[in-house]
């Protein structure tokens, strides 16, 4: 340890306070995490479809800040200077070409950067700025850590962890509220710098209001919603190639998601496209998304799903329908839809909206029948959750999700389904094996080219003759190919077949190799040796985040994959693992062992009783049962974890320990894109068990025992 004096924040001698710190500092920490994990992928947009490569940053900088923050105090110096830095290359990452950045990998299409080739070194000067970026992040999480290493040494470890996660569970419920209100960028940086600056009483905090200034400017006119970042410009689509403006036509929008392109916003209604030259771009485009509504004679409900801004339920109203429901996922979107579409669909008295998960819809409403299901071009740009590889549209292409709206279809009517497959022709044979194997009906196929878009018709009364002569499109029947169709097990609809991930493992064997490093250095040469790395506690973190994973996809298909699900699993983790923590302060020491039983069977329900099982019943009973189901086994391996806190000899190395398992366990859940989602929770299981082994062998040699007593002041 240093022998300079001890910072200010570092000097605090009465526990309350200190603990009172600890809780303000966690509570920074985590509001900070949500907020760089949206900020970064809004501003480079390869971290929009990688978010947990930034989760696994955070977890890594926290891992070695809370194991560093014991000996070195006074790194807590440097963490706004380092916040400052990071702000400056994200609010300039336009300027200097990173928003843009390439991440070319085959194996994965996304936005077509799998079409884009680029040369080895571009590939190489790619990936060393996304590591870069990369340890950049958990550089500045480490320095936030610093002070939580330091007071889980200087108090009682259980009342400092209990500090720990009440601190987290506030932040999460803060920067849910902040979703919520959909408020911009800066209002999340203000919320976590504030009680960060109070902790540090040092003049350089004043370098936290350069951040939040940095992250105001750089997001000067976007929205924010849950999900993403939302840019809306005006755009002339169709008098782009030196076309006349059409004189009747109203403003048209351009609207990007995480500073992609999204959708449109046109004016396809019946007096401006009358107004427009005979083969106009216009009128094309707008036959192409009346396509689904001009196919059935019965016109009295539609339903659209991820209905966007409204061109299908515009189209659905001009071919006549009577009612049309209209599902969203985001409530800014579908507030821009209500305000800017130039047709103003979604005023409409007969037209319901619907802001929710489209998967969740389907499940909570059996009875619905609609003439026409339309899926329309929906393509999500942002993730599931920052815990996880799949996006959010990923559950409404599997088997299950295609079966569960097909059952919404009345007698007579069609399902269509439109997507782009820009990445290939393999895309297009999945969706049509998918469909296929959905509704056991061959889909008839549309090759209409809009934004390199596909509609794919199911229908029982479905002729080709008559599709063709209704629409005026070639109909095509595609044979059957051999190619991995998506279910909810393996729900991985834009993971190309036959190649391999290059870029990703690439990248995450440099991650892994320099955190290794890192590692070494903090905990020392032989880590097997090491007093203060804890091998079982970071077995320990590393199967707890594939579990958290596991339920946050689980829970997602139970209840639909929002953001109030997401923050709610979030929210009922901490809180299971903080009445762990009280149980365990309350209890009298006792054997650990034991208590893998329990753990080990509640992780065989959860891999036995899938969300398939669940959702056959009300949703009361599936949330009881769903809810009980994922809470035990948090509960038990809460417990273990307490524990062993409670018992170690350098508390804040066995924390920081458990913290950087959790880095493995994010890059173990990339092998679910190969496996599937519920072999996770064996790989969860086969962790625990190793945990176990290592702790009896522990227990069975004497010096290991006697390293394993609790410490006196440990309540």
């Amino acid at each position: 340890m240093s022998t300079t004096p001890l910072p200010l924040w570092a000097r605090e001698v009465s526990a309350r306070r200190s603990a009172w710190y600890l809780g303000l500092t966690t509570f920074s920490i985590l509001v900070l995490e949500l907020a760089a994990i949206r900020w970064i992928g809004s501003q480079i947009r390869v971290f929009a479809y990688f978010a947990n490569l930034v989760l696994m940053a955070v977890f890594l900088g926290m891992g070695l800040g809370v194991a560093l923050g014991r000996r070195y105090p006074h790194l807590f110096e440097w963490v706004f200077p380092a916040l400052l830095v990071l702000a400056a290359v994200l609010a300039l990452s336009k300027q200097v070409g990173l928003m843009d950045l390439g991440f070319p990998d085959p194996s994965i299409s996304l936005w077509g950067a799998d079409v884009r080739m680029v040369s080895f070194g571009q590939f190489c000067l790619a990936t060393l700025v996304v590591v870069g970026l990369f340890w950049l992040v958990a550089l500045v999480f480490l320095l936030m850590a610093i002070p939580v290493g330091w007071w889980f040494g200087q108090l009682p470890p259980l009342r400092a962890y209990a500090y720990d996660l009440l601190g987290s569970l506030i932040g999460v419920l803060a920067f849910t509220a902040v979703a919520a209100l959909h408020l911009p960028p800066a209002v999340w940086f203000g919320l976590g710098l504030l009680p960060l600056a109070w902790v540090s009483r040092r003049w350089w905090a004043i370098l936290g209001i350069g951040v939040i200034l940095l992250t105001g400017w750089a997001s000067q006119g976007a929205y924010f919603s849950p999900y993403n970042r939302i840019d809306l410009a005006t755009d002339d689509f169709f008098t782009g190639e030196g076309q006349p403006p059409n004189p009747v036509a109203r403003p048209e929008y351009m609207l990007s998601i995480n500073r992609d392109f999204h959708q449109y916003l046109l004016d396809l209604s019946v007096a401006t496209v009358s107004q427009e030259p005979p083969g106009a771009l216009r009128g094309q485009v707008q036959r192409i998304y009346e396509i689904p509504f001009r196919l059935t004679s019965r016109r009295d409900r539609a339903l659209v799903v991820g209905a966007g801004t409204g061109n299908d339920a515009a189209a659905a109203l001009r071919a006549g329908f009577a009612h049309v429901s209209c599902v969203e996922i985001d409530p800014v979107i579908l507030r821009l839809g209500r305000e800017k579409h130039p047709e103003q669909p979604y005023t409409r008295p007969n037209v319901r909206l619907i802001n929710n998960d489209a998967r969740a819809y389907f499940e909570q409403n059996h009875t619905d029948q609609y003439d026409v299901v339309c899926y329309g071009l929906v393509d999500s740009h942002a993730m599931f959750s920052a815990l996880s590889t799949l996006r959010l549209d990923n559950y409404l292409y599997t088997v299950e999700g295609l079966r569960s709206g097909w059952k919404h279809v009345a007698p007579g009517g069609i399902m269509s389904v439109s997507f782009s497959v820009f990445a290939g022709d393999w895309m297009l044979y999945r969706l049509n094996n998918t469909l296929l194997e959905a509704t056991g009906l061959q889909p008839l196929v549309i090759l209409h080219g809009y934004n390199y878009g596909v509609t794919f018709l199911v229908g029982r009364e479905l002729m080709p003759q008559t599709v063709q002569a209704t629409t005026g499109f070639p109909v095509h029947v595609l044979p059957e190919m051999e190619i991995r169709i998506p279910t909810d097990d393996w729900p991985f609809l834009y993971l190309r077949p036959n190649t391999v991930p290059y870029a990703y493992l690439t990248v995450l064997t440099l991650i892994l190799v320099t955190a290794l490093v890192a590692v070494r250095q903090t905990f020392g040469a032989d880590l097997l040796t090491s007093r203060r790395f804890d091998p079982v506690l970071f077995l320990m973190g590393a199967a707890f985040l594939l579990l958290e994973t596991r339920m946050v996809t689980e829970l997602g298909l139970l209840f639909g994959s929002t953001w109030v699900v997401n923050a709610s699993v979030f929210a009922g983790v901490l809180v299971m693992v903080l009445l762990a923590n009280g149980y365990v302060i309350r209890r009298t020491a006792s054997r650990i062992q034991p208590w893998y039983v329990p753990l080990v069977i509640s992780l065989l329900a959860v891999w036995w009783l899938g969300a398939g099982t669940l959702n056959q019943f009300s949703l009361l009973t599936r949330g009881i049962l769903g809810g009980l189901l994922f809470a035990l086994p948090v509960f038990f391996a809460g417990v273990i974890v307490s524990t062993l806190l409670k018992r170690a000899q350098d508390v804040p190395g066995a924390l920081g320990s458990n913290i950087l398992g959790s880095v493995v366990g994010g890059c173990l859940e990339y092998l679910s894109m190969y496996a599937g989602l519920r072999k996770m929770t064996l790989l969860a299981m086969a962790l625990y068990l190793t945990a176990y082994l290592i702790l009896a062998r522990q227990a069975a040699q004497p010096e290991a025992a006697e390293a394993a007593l609790p410490r006196e002041a440990d309540a």
